[in-house]
């Protein structure tokens, strides 16, 4: 079993979003090995990661942070999207309460890079925004050895 986690933006150009779909749809097409994937179903790149997985029959693990997530997740309809793809998730990890939102993103990342065989990261290169942001992930992965995979077009900046 291949554990793949994901990080990524929450706001993915719509001018990337054609190439990380279709190197989603290949990652996931794979038969070579079973795979299961592992998301906190963040909007943006965490969301468009678990739908693929689960076109393509990937059971999702959903890793929640420990605070009032749902509700800092953004609009109605992303709030909608986590939860359909929750009720279709295999797993679904509950983590601790944490005393603030910033330092739950922390530990989900750190949660989901601890637990995983690869990490994809939907990513431009440029340092997080927030602590438990993407670069802070992928510099958390690399830290610890994790392969990361990083799926976005050169010369491209997100929002």
């Amino acid at each position: 079993m291949l554990r793949v986690g994901v990080t990524g933006h929450r706001s993915i150009p719509d001018s990337v979003l054609p190439y990380v779909r279709s190197a989603l749809r290949r990652q996931f097409s794979r038969r070579d090995v079973e795979l299961e994937a592992v998301s906190s179903l963040a909007a943006g790149a965490d969301q468009l990661f678990a739908d693929i997985a689960l076109e393509y029959g990937v059971p999702v693990t959903a890793v929640i942070p420990g605070m009032d997530y749902e509700t800092h997740l953004g609009d109605e309809e992303t709030r909608h999207t986590y939860r359909r793809i929750l009720r279709s998730c295999t797993t679904r990890i509950d983590l601790p309460l944490q005393p603030t939102h910033e330092k739950a993103y922390v530990a989900a990342g750190q949660w989901i890079v601890e637990h995983v065989d690869h990490l994809i990261a939907v990513w431009d290169g440029r340092p997080a925004r927030g602590p438990g942001g993407t670069g802070d992930v992928v510099a958390y992965a690399r830290r610890l050895g994790v392969p990361v995979t990083v799926l976005w077009q050169a010369g491209v900046l997100r929002d």
